[in-house]
């Protein structure tokens, strides 16, 4: 197979290649690495190429798969993950200027395994400061590969920019208000936010720790199952990760959703939804019926106090995290990230209680409304592609976040999974997606149905045109 067809390539469509001999791991990452050259100046997607490390892995993986040890779906891929994740001797700077030259001594739980995997690593993905909303003053923002107008998503804004133009074939984000699900929206991608505790945070830079969930950015829902399956599972490192056995999510996407009860409420649904998204949403149920799913009329809980609790709850836990360099270093702050922390130092203990007591009301709501149906559909944010300009300020306007995060936070909340799919384009084509949510540890649930959506339409398998 010629190499300049091979960047568009779903993850475990390459691997098979490379595990048939058709393609070779060495090869397969120097043309990524040739091609983040040729294209990440305008990108700026990747905070760190680690080209030596990746050239090695990508020997060792082709020789052990020339001796027929494959190690899975992931052997012989050349991923990225978020500048968030240690990984031992390698600067770490998690969007920020202090941790520039921080070197940490391990290596996150979520890249060992990955590499474990037979993955080969080719570096790491830029973010917002300290995985918040807006972009350090000092860091280029990633730039949307559909439009450069077009916001690239925070805080997963190089993983979904390099999935998305070809540059890694699967990254790594992390979700604490929408961070997976919003740049995937952004840029055609598929998201899977897993259950909180899913996945380990262990040698993942925190934002707010008990928001924080660590997951998949990919071109399709299979993609999206097999670096699950990798990177799930209980961590000694992680005490807060789940024991849950870990299932065979690729396995389990075969079966289709005949059956499968969609809840969906439309009135919550339409109402901070522009049109192009409505419409979206709407072709999308009708695909899902049509694939055998059942649509039962639900009545979602009101969000709108866990919206607004969502801020204080995580300025709180984020002046945790980084109560060694605050105040001691505020003037290497972004505005935005400083604004966060001020609240959280201005949260009462009175204020916080009352939010984690309506926090756990809203989680025992959702809950039960999964008594009544096996997902949830949901939009992914409520304006579809917004532009940079209107999003340049979004940190320091609550009333444009809290529309921003009025589909997403609230999960973030709960903990409950979702996996974020394409699911049509604007006027402009430029993408818009839609979520599905399911109960806890509903993972492999959300697979099928997304793998069932992407086996009877298209939308994920249309890229952006960079001319190569």
């Amino acid at each position: 197979m010629a190499l300049d067809k091979i960047y568009y390539l779903g993850l475990v469509e390459l691997t098979r290649k490379v595990h048939n001999k058709e393609l070779s791991p060495v090869e397969v990452t120097e043309a990524m690495l040739s091609r983040i050259a040729s294209l990440d100046a305008g990108l700026k997607s990747y905070a760190l190429v680690m080209a030596d490390a990746a050239r090695l892995a990508a020997k060792n993986a082709e020789s052990e798969i020339a001796r027929g040890e494959i190690k899975g779906p992931l052997h012989g891929a050349p991923i990225a993950v978020k500048d968030l994740c240690w990984i031992m001797g390698s600067p770490t700077a998690a969007g920020m200027t202090i941790y520039k030259d921080y070197r940490p001594a391990d290596t996150a739980t979520v890249v060992t395994r990955l590499e474990a995997a037979g993955a080969i690593v080719l570096g790491k993905l830029q973010l917002t400061e300290s995985a918040y909303v807006d972009h350090h003053p000092e860091v280029s923002p990633p730039v949307n590969p559909w439009a450069a107008d077009r916001w690239s998503g925070a805080s997963s804004s190089g993983s979904g920019v390099a999935t998305a133009a070809g540059l890694c074939y699967a990254s790594l984000g992390s979700d604490t208000g929408g961070s997976i699900r919003f740049p995937c929206a952004a840029q055609g991608l598929t998201g899977l936010k897993p259950t909180w505790g899913r996945v380990s945070r262990y040698g993942v830079f925190e934002l707010a720790a008990t928001l924080d969930h660590v997951g998949p950015m990919t071109r399709n829902a299979e993609d999206a199952a097999a670096v699950l399956a990798a990177i799930a599972g209980a961590d000694e490192k992680d005490p807060t990760a789940l024991q849950a056995p870990v299932p065979d999510y690729v396995a389990e996407l075969s079966g289709g959703i005949n059956g499968t009860r969609i809840g969906v409420d439309e009135a919550w649904m339409a109402s901070s939804t522009d049109s192009a998204t409505q419409a979206v949403l709407g072709a999308a149920l009708a695909t899902l019926q049509s694939l055998g799913a059942k649509v039962v009329p639900v009545k979602f809980p009101d969000a709108s106090q866990i919206v607004q609790d969502w801020f204080p709850l995580c300025g709180v836990e984020v002046a945790v995290a980084h109560r060694a360099t605050w105040p001691a270093r505020k003037s290497d702050y972004g505005s935005s990230l400083s604004a966060l922390i001020e609240l959280g130092h201005r949260t009462t203990g009175m204020d916080y209680q009352a939010i984690v007591l309506r926090r756990n009301d809203f989680r025992g709501r959702i809950a039960t409304l999964f008594n009544r149906v096996d997902l949830l559909l949901a939009p992914a944010q409520g304006f579809a592609s917004p532009t940079v300009t209107t999003m340049m300020t979004a940190g320091e306007d609550p009333a444009l976040m809290a529309a921003l995060l009025n589909y997403t936070c609230p999960f973030d909340m709960t903990g409950s999974p979702t996996i974020t799919l394409p699911g049509g384009f604007t006027d402009a084509h430029t993408p818009i997606a839609f979520q599905l949510v399911g109960p806890h540890l509903s993972e492999s649930a959300l697979l099928r149905a997304g793998h069932a959506f992407q086996s009877a339409t298209g939308f994920h398998a249309e890229h952006p045109d960079l001319g190569c």
